[in-house]
């Protein structure tokens, strides 16, 4: 399966070098980020796509390990092994404070979810242009759509609330980000991109 994932993933970056090199690619463009975070985003990005449910070579990793007050979203292409976004996102607000620590798939928990979402359509709702996500890991965020888990802009995604609250603003449970890059990089992503969120609690 190992070998499996890195001939496909390396197929789709067009590379010719060794199959580790997208990976430590990813990681020297991405300083702050942890590997495993990486890695499992990676391995599930791979996954989904052998199932033909990630269609583009999209991939943004959520690191809950981090504060909220740091930039802890990393958006890859990885077709050109590039970085894209690296920028600030929002967590449930009863997921902790600046500092995620609780992740619930029910609906009314206001928690963030961990593991794979595919991305879907962009739409105009609530909170502006959105888009939607679809939990990939069953009893972990496969109740996503059923709770309305969307990524979209929100204006206390702001490093001026968090210098302020001494956190972000927080969600009810949708990776919010700023408005000023939300519509751009929602086109990035939707119609088929993964979303990984990780948590040092996954153990992987």
């Amino acid at each position: 399966m190992r070998k499996l994932f890195l001939v496909s993933i390396l197929a789709v970056a067009g590379a010719t070098a060794r199959a580790g090199d997208l990976e430590s690619t990813l990681l020297g463009e991405a300083e702050g980020l942890h590997p495993a975070a990486l890695h499992a985003a990676l391995v599930s990005w791979e996954s989904l796509h052998a199932k033909g449910e990630a269609l583009r070579p999209l991939l943004a990793v959520i690191d809950y390990g981090l504060p909220s007050t740091e930039k802890r979203m990393w958006v890859f292409d990885l077709a050109s092994q590039s970085l894209l976004f690296h920028d600030l996102v929002a967590h449930g607000r009863n997921s902790g404070g600046d500092v995620a620590r609780w992740f619930s798939n029910e609906d009314g928990s206001y928690m963030s979810s961990l593991g794979a979402f595919v991305t879907g359509e962009a739409y105009v709702g609530h909170n502006g242009y959105s888009m939607r996500l679809r939990g990939a890991d069953a009893a972990v965020n496969d109740r996503a759509e059923a709770r309305a888990i969307v990524l979209h802009g929100a204006p206390y995604v702001d490093e001026g609330v968090a210098a302020a609250l001494g956190r972000l603003g927080r969600s009810l449970g949708c990776p919010a980000v700023r408005p000023a890059i939300a519509h751009e990089l929602i086109d990035r992503l939707k119609d088929g991109g993964v979303v990984y969120a990780w948590h040092p609690s996954l153990g992987r």
